[in-house]
Parts: C-alpha cells; sequence; structure tokens
C-alpha cells in the first residue's frame, strides 16, 4: 500500500492507496510553525483512527512546494511506517523529456503533468489546477513540458478582496445565478467565477493558437468541480489528478 504526501500552501493533503483505489484521504491546514512533533501526532492520529491502520504500507512518496515542511513531514512518514519516503523532484524518473521541464517547476505541477502524459501519450494536454494559486501547465505528446501560466486562486483572489474593503463580504464560491448581481454577494460570486471562467477560456485559446496545437484540457484541483460547468473548453475533471501523479512517479521510481 502506498501513503501519499502533498504538501501545498494552503493544506497538505495525506492519502493511503491500497493499489486499485484511494482508500482514505485527509486534509490538513499548511503550518510552518508547527513542530514535527505536532505533526507526527496529527499523522498518527489520523492514520491510527480508520481502518487502514491495520494494512501494511510498504511504499511513501512527498510532494512539497513548502521547503520548509520537507524534512518534519519526511521524518514522520518514516517514524509511523518505518519507510524512506520518496522525494518528489526533477531527477526521478517521470517519462517526461527532462530537459524540456523548467528549473523552477514546482513538484505538485511534476506530478500533474506526468500523469497527464501517462493518460494522453498520443495527445497535447492541459492541466488547469485550481488551487491557491490557479496553474495552467501543458505538456504535448512527446512529453516535452511547454511550460506554465501563473494567476491567483479563485479563493486567493476573494480573500484579498475581502481583506481590501471594508463593505464587501466573504464569501462562498458557487456558480452564480447571473452576470450581474444584485447583492454584494451575487455580485462577488459573479464577478470572480465568470471573470476566471473567461481567463482559463482565454487562456486554453491563446496556448492553442502559440503552440498550434489542439488541448486535451484536465482541470483538478478544490473548485475545479464548480466552476468546470462554466468552462467549455474543459474535457474532463479529475478531483485526484495530483494525487494520481504521485503514485504513478512513486511506481517509476
Amino acid at each position: 500500500m502506498l501513503f501519499a504526501v502533498d504538501i501545498g500552501n494552503t493544506n497538505i493533503v495525506l492519502a493511503i492507496h491500497d493499489g486499485q483505489s484511494w482508500i482514505n484521504t485527509w486534509r490538513i491546514h499548511t503550518d510552518i510553525h508547527k513542530t514535527s512533533d505536532e505533526y507526527f501526532v496529527i499523522l498518527e492520529a489520523l492514520v491510527k483512527n480508520t481502518d487502514s491502520h491495520q494494512y501494511k504500507i510498504t511504499k511513501a512518496v512527498i510532494s512539497s512546494v513548502v521547503p520548509n515542511l520537507n524534512r518534519a513531514l519526511q521524518k514522520n512518514v518514516m517514524r509511523l511506517f518505518d519507510i524512506e519516503p520518496i522525494m518528489i523532484n526533477h531527477d526521478l524518473k517521470t517519462m517526461l523529456v527532462r530537459k524540456s521541464i523548467p528549473v523552477e517547476l514546482g513538484s505538485d505541477l511534476l506530478c500533474n503533468l506526468a500523469q497527464a502524459h501517462h493518460l494522453y501519450p498520443n495527445k497535447d494536454v492541459m492541466v488547469i489546477d485550481f488551487g491557491t494559486a490557479l496553474t495552467m501547465s501543458c505538456v504535448n505528446k512527446n512529453g516535452e513540458v511547454e511550460g506554465v501560466a501563473i494567476t491567483p486562486g479563485l479563493i486567493t483572489a476573494v480573500n484579498a478582496l475581502f481583506g481590501s474593503t471594508a463593505q464587501l463580504p466573504q464569501v462562498q464560491l458557487k456558480a452564480p445565478v447571473r452576470a450581474m448581481g444584485r447583492s454584494s454577494d451575487c455580485s462577488i460570486r459573479a464577478g470572480i467565477m465568470y471573470g476566471y471562467a473567461g481567463l482559463v477560456e482565454s487562456m486554453i485559446l491563446r496556448t492553442e493558437n502559440e503552440l498550434n496545437m489542439k488541448l486535451h484540457v484536465i482541470a483538478t484541483g478544490g473548485l475545479s468541480s464548480t466552476i468546470a460547468p462554466l468552462i467549455n473548453r474543459i474535457d474532463e475533471v479529475q478531483k485526484n489528478h495530483t494525487l494520481e501523479g504521485l503514485r504513478y512517479i512513486a511506481s517509476l521510481n
């Protein structure tokens, strides 16, 4: 069984795969001020309070975009399972063309692109990840990374708006009824949801024109299911796409 850890800027996703499916997933808040021991207490409690603790973890993999937490999570995985986890990095086998991988490409995006190329080796693919940052990354059918576009994520944009204005409320992001709202709540949802939908469609079209290729578009991340119906060019939503990328890279190494 595989234990996977995806350390993001806002949340840390922990998951166990039994060889057929993800049987347990947890999401905890990312906090660089927590000590290694505090993280150990959390991880141990999560794992031991589920049926999964009775199974033998035989492999572990960690992806991280928060370097300050790498050692703490790596150490705790070793303490829990007595396994040295694979740390996702550019030196691992990914089946992507290594020289095409940008030096600064995050490990989460590396997982996204590796999984995309694994799923569709004969297609040019864009993965749109609706996380803390909204990322749009592209890999061609030859396994070459074409590049990445990054913009603030939907919740990041809402929080910035809420924190910088006196009268606008914090809102729950869900599909708006109309483009022009008649309350602050509806107006913000309309502006953010339809605005980001237009942004994504524009970036897909611009990328296709620049690269002269037709893209297969995969959406992932927390709000992907909510916003995908507003974006005509999204071909599929893969909730666990990044986790599957961790699992795929772990299987190659």
